[in-house]
């Protein structure tokens, strides 16, 4: 194996491991999360992700975990993300601007104590903090994932994770990380009574 990709293999992992680490400062705020989330489905409403790039591909992840299934075979959560419809994507760009491409679809379709989970590991993507103010405004609660400092979208969500890094990759790996935290309690809590014995 090659010596200096050995050694970046390790410098990576050992990264992570040190991120996931600082995790543990922000238990109860996941736990606040968690508890927001199971609430809403609750009272029937929904989920909606939204994100650019690889924080896209992570809405659309969990989206589906929800939707579909994490670990058990059960009636599928009302969650969607905004990003798999290119049609909708190009025609809201293309008519209005890129900075507007989920907010426009949140006043479509968001109510009231529905919940508008973003991603962003800088915290300042405009058509993220677009539609967090607008969710908002319509009465969503608002999660943000994002990195280290925040950025605009700490000041402006009702719970916000900060992820302890400034590497981007390292943020988007804690960022599925908790997200899969947040399905395997929320399906627990809604289906598998197993968990209360």
């Amino acid at each position: 194996m090659n010596k200096q990709y050995k050694r970046l293999i390790a410098s990576r992992i050992k990264e992570n491991i040190k991120v996931n680490r600082a995790l543990y400062r922000s238990l109860e705020l996941i736990d606040k999360i968690c508890q927001t989330i199971l609430q809403a489905y609750k009272n029937g409403n929904k989920v909606i992700l939204f994100g650019n790039g690889g924080s896209a591909a992570d809405a659309q992840h969990i989206a589906a975990e929800l939707l579909g299934k994490y670990y058990l075979k059960r009636k599928g959560l009302p969650a969607l993300s905004l990003t798999t419809n290119p049609s909708s994507l190009t025609a809201i760009s293309n008519d209005y601007s890129f900075e507007m491409v989920f907010s426009i679809q949140i006043e479509a379709i968001g109510k009231p104590k529905d919940i508008a989970w973003g991603f962003s590991t800088s915290g300042n993507s405009k058509n993220v903090i677009e539609a967090f103010k607008i969710a908002k405004s319509l009465g969503l609660i608002t999660i943000g994932f994002t990195g280290k400092t925040g950025g605009k979208m700490k000041d402006i969500v009702d719970y916000c994770l900060c992820v302890p890094s400034s590497d981007t990759p390292r943020i988007q790996e804690t960022h599925i990380l908790v997200a899969h935290i947040i399905c395997e309690i929320v399906e627990r809590e809604l289906f598998d009574k197993r968990h209360e014995e």
